[in-house]
């Protein structure tokens, strides 16, 4: 008996990330853009991780867009290897704890 296989994609290789569809990508941004920026909007800033440069990419392209938005510059800068920190201005870089 044969089997027709529908919608199959290859398995990506073990640690690397699976490409979203443009669909997707638009959607996991517009979903970043409300949920981080209803967070910058109440306390200034918000922290949000970060493990790939996609990622990294994805959240300074929604920086750019909150900025337009408001009409006022929403900062960003890398917290760690890990993490990315929005903020407006006078909400910067907090002193961080040493370990």
């Amino acid at each position: 008996m044969v089997r027709d296989l529908y919608n199959v994609r290859v398995k990506p290789e073990e640690g690397s990330s699976t490409p979203l569809t443009e669909e997707e990508e638009q959607r996991a941004r517009a979903v970043l853009f409300s949920d981080l920026g209803n967070v910058i909007a109440d306390r200034g800033w918000v922290r949000f991780p970060a493990y790939s440069p996609e990622e990294r990419r994805r959240l300074v392209d929604v920086a750019q867009r909150l900025s337009a938005h408001w009409g006022q510059q929403v900062f960003i800068e890398a917290e760690d290897e890990c993490a990315m920190r929005l903020h407006l201005a006078g909400h910067g870089s907090q002193p961080r704890l040493r370990r």
